[in-house]
C-alpha cells in the first residue's frame, strides 16, 4: 500500500541568526526565526513524514519546550524517520522551497545528499524544487521563506 504525506512550513525572516536550509548552512545575511533553527525545508520533509505515517505533526512530537529549544531539525528528521513503523519505508520526497532569495539551486544537491543520508534513502528519491512568490505577500517581501514537501510512504503488510 501507498500512503502520502503533506507537510508545509514557513517561518519569518530576522537578523542575528544563520540561515540553514535542507541541513545546510545557507550564506545568507538573515536567519529564520523560531524555537528551532526553524529549517523550513526539513520541517516541510518532517511533517510529510509524520503525515504518511498517520502520526499527527512535529509540533504534538517537538513542542515549544526548554527540551527543544534550538533542537537541529536534522536531529527532528532523525527523530521522526525513527518514529516510522517497522513496515514503512519512505518512497520519495518532491519539495517545492518558496522565497525570492536566496537561490537555492547552488547548493540543492548538497541538501540532497544531507537528508538522504539522515533517512537512510537512495538521493534519487529525493527532490528538490524552488520557486518565488513574484513579489507576493510576506514572502515576496523578503520577509520569510516556506516549504512545501509531499511524502510518498509504502507500507507492507
Amino acid at each position: 500500500m501507498i500512503k502520502v504525506g503533506y507537510g508545509v512550513d514557513f517561518h519569518r525572516l530576522m537578523k542575528g541568526r544563520k540561515l540553514i536550509l535542507g541541513g545546510i548552512d545557507i550564506d545568507y545575511p538573515l536567519g529564520l526565526e523560531g524555537h528551532s533553527d526553524a529549517d523550513v525545508i526539513v520541517h516541510a520533509i518532517s511533517d510529510a513524514i509524520l503525515g504518511g505515517a498517520g502520526l499527527g505533526d512535529i509540533g504534538k512530537h517537538f513542542p515549544e519546550t526548554p527540551e527543544y529549544k534550538d533542537i537541529s531539525s536534522i536531529e527532528i528528521l532523525k527523530r521522526v524517520n525513527r518514529m516510522l513503523p517497522k513496515d514503512a519505508s519512505i518512497n520519495h520526497i518532491d519539495l517545492t522551497f518558496i522565497g525570492e532569495e536566496p537561490k537555492i539551486a547552488p547548493r540543492a544537491e548538497e541538501m540532497k545528499d544531507k537528508i538522504s543520508d539522515v533517512l537512510g534513502i537512495n538521493r534519487e528519491m529525493v527532490n528538490i524544487k524552488a520557486t518565488t512568490t513574484e513579489g507576493l505577500g510576506a514572502v515576496g517581501e523578503k520577509k520569510g521563506l516556506g516549504c512545501q514537501a509531499v511524502v510518498t510512504l509504502e507500507v507492507r503488510g
